[in-house]
């Protein structure tokens, strides 16, 4: 999981406010139900003693989002009275919360928006074809293709001495077509760097489609017969099939982090030998699992490779004034300093992971901490 999303507000100092909420407004009671749980929040953060100007600007935010459909949440982070980043969350966060303190409290939001995984997909007919993607940041595309080969599209059932032309010109309207529709699809793959397409409709249409794609790009097709309304399929099956060709890409990120890991020399495992390898810009990938009950601390100085287990260190490091801050948040920031990536993990993914953390190095060498080292 690339943090580059979090770069607005890792690269301002603090103190910081953050906060997570239920924003959903589609019954007729969300939207005092709303104003109760912001004004809790609100009490919370005065006790905090957060910057009034800071609340207010996040007042403004809550109050005036665009509200969205379904069961949703809402995430965002301010500090000096600007709101630096608001995100929607796919669903209502497990609890409301606010947050004050040195640095914002992303890990909420990393866990909940996991890995964004870039797609691309395809409703196929024998006249073009409708494509869809989202890039990695989260950015919809969108390009409705008419194919230029429009007549004659069916195949004709009569007998006679044009029976065989009639057939062969719509074979050949319709492979056109998808020549048409394929190329669109690459290109659009292309511009979100998608990692899985997935291409619905017609049977025939989808299957010339496909076929036509480049060489690149068919390692990562996944066809499926929902989203055809002439075979009886739904929209929420098309959605169902993409959600899952998207989840096995992101599952298969995480195995090969996972057996990278594993393929080490006994280094980067455990919260002090990722601390020290965060302060020499050595981590590749984080991996991390999701604590929400976690009480670890860290301390900090301005500069993102300023982490430590202890005050002394970052001292000795010419840090004036060491801020004890969440261990996640310090960690989550570091990584966006180095340009490192994450891998969130569920606690049964890793059960022996020392301190439910490690890393996949970029480098070692002979000062760099094995397993076990005191």
């Amino acid at each position: 999981m690339q943090l580059s999303f979090l770069r607005p507000i890792c690269a301002h100092s603090g103190p910081w406010t953050s906060v997570y909420l239920d924003a959903s407004r589609d019954t007729h009671d969300a939207h005092p139900a709303l104003e109760l749980r912001w004004r809790a929040l609100q009490e919370r953060l005065a006790e905090q003693r957060a910057d009034p100007r800071t609340v207010a600007a996040l007042d403004d935010v809550v109050r005036g989002h665009e509200p969205m459909p379904g069961d949703y949440g809402l995430a965002a982070f301010a500090t000096g009275g600007e709101v630096v980043l608001t995100e929607y969350l796919s669903a209502p966060p497990m609890k409301d919360l606010a947050a004050h303190g040195p640095l914002p409290h992303t890990m909420p939001l990393v866990a909940q928006r996991r890995e964004q995984v870039p797609w691309v997909r395809v409703l196929a007919s024998r006249t073009g074809a409708d494509v869809d993607g989202v890039s990695a940041g989260g950015v919809p595309r969108h390009a409705h293709v008419k194919g230029g080969n429009q007549y004659p599209l069916r195949r004709v059932q009569a007998g006679g001495w044009s029976h065989s032309h009639w057939q062969r010109d719509a074979l050949v309207s319709w492979r056109r077509n998808a020549g048409d529709a394929a190329a669109a699809t690459a290109d659009l793959a292309d511009r979100v760097g998608a990692e899985v397409i997935v291409v619905a409709g017609e049977t025939r249409a989808r299957q010339l489609l496909a076929a036509q794609l480049p060489a690149f790009w068919q390692d990562r097709v996944v066809q499926t017969d929902a989203g055809f309304p002439a075979a009886g399929a739904k929209q929420f099956a098309f959605d169902d099939v993409t959600v899952q060709a998207i989840a096995e890409v992101a599952a298969a990120h995480t195995d090969e982090a996972l057996d990278r890991f594993g393929a080490q020399q006994q280094v980067g495992e455990g919260l002090d030998a990722v601390v020290t390898a965060l302060q020499r810009g050595q981590v590749d990938t984080m991996l991390l699992v999701d604590d929400p009950s976690s009480t670890e601390r860290l301390w900090i100085g301005p500069e993102p490779t300023e982490i430590a287990t202890g005050p002394e260190e970052l001292v000795a490091m010419s840090v004036t004034r060491p801020q004890q801050v969440r261990a996640d948040a310090a960690l989550v920031r570091a990584l966006v300093g180095t340009d490192a990536a994450l891998t969130v993990l569920d606690s049964d993914q890793a059960p022996d992971l020392s301190d439910g953390v490690g890393a996949v190095l970029r480098y070692t060498d002979a000062s760099t901490p094995a397993r076990g080292d005191g």
